[in-house]
């Protein structure tokens, strides 16, 4: 009885470290496999890295309108020639993301020697003034600070503060709402008041919104809310001003009540009389 217990110890002891040594050797298999693979992707990655059949002979740069394909260009930091598979198109996403007029861009190889790079660029809508000038977009973000190679063509806002804005776009102020909605009104065809005709919009955070029009002297005071109500109402104010005979022109329209309309004409000094002695 006793010698059959030394056996089946015994033979379990060998069972033990046949499966051990069996282990063993999967796992030394399996690591110089890894290894195996490492070396064959690292070589056939400087293969393709190193290829000159993979040379970039074309880079294709859609979607500029301010910018230029060879600013776009250099700024991607692509160089001609450049090895298509040795290009981080990640890392050169966010540098094209690191210029202030691109908005998003798209960077992808198109094989076997070509780069293509889609962009899309902030759309200029007004300049704020927060002490310092700034371009905003038409999403009303803060995209730059205002430049003198940059349009000045667009809307002053004045009146609004660093706090009216949120960076994440979650909250804005109601007086930056206000400005918003009469940028958008302004960007819609046939509006009386075209965002190109708009030089300064004036904001008061008691009574609203005010537009200085057309000459940059005229005062359209809009207050706030039903703005596309008050714009009907200031088509149809002009309309009447340019068929009657009182008046032509204005300084002030008051579109801050519906109900009660107040136009102040333009104020015409008469010319001083000429008198002569007899």
């Amino acid at each position: 009885m006793r010698q059959n217990y030394y056996k089946n110890s015994l033979a379990k002891r060998r069972a033990k470290v046949i499966r051990r040594i069996t282990s063993c050797f999967k796992i030394m298999a399996v690591v110089s496999l890894m290894t195996a693979m490492s070396i064959i992707f690292i070589f056939g990655y400087d293969l393709l890295t190193q290829c000159d059949y993979f040379m970039a002979n074309s880079v294709i740069v859609d979607g500029t309108n301010r910018l230029s394909k060879n600013q776009i260009i250099k700024h991607s930091r692509i160089d001609a020639g450049i090895n298509i598979f040795s290009i981080n198109l990640s890392a050169t996403r966010k540098r094209l993301l690191a210029h202030p007029w691109i908005a998003d861009a798209e960077v992808r190889r198109e094989l076997p020697d070509g780069i293509n790079i889609r962009i899309k660029e902030h759309k200029p809508l007004a300049i704020i003034d927060l002490g310092r000038k700034f371009l905003i977009n038409d999403h009303g973000e803060i995209f730059k600070e205002l430049v003198a190679s940059d349009p000045g063509n667009l809307p002053v806002i004045i009146g609004l503060e660093f706090s009216d804005l949120d960076v994440s776009g979650k909250f804005r102020s109601i007086p930056f709402n206000a400005v918003m909605d009469v940028l958008q009104l302004g960007r819609k065809s046939g509006s009386i008041i075209p965002n190109r005709l708009l030089k300064v919009i004036k904001v008061d955070r008691e009574i609203g919104i005010t537009l200085y029009a057309f000459n940059g002297i005229k005062a359209i005071r809009l207050g706030y809310n039903n703005y596309p109500d008050k714009y009907e109402k200031l088509k149809n104010v002009l309309f009447y001003m340019e068929k009657g005979d009182m008046f032509s022109d204005f300084d002030t329209i008051d579109l801050n009540n519906l109900d009660r309309i107040v136009v102040n004409p333009v104020r015409i000094e008469s010319p001083a009389m000429d008198y002569k002695e007899a």
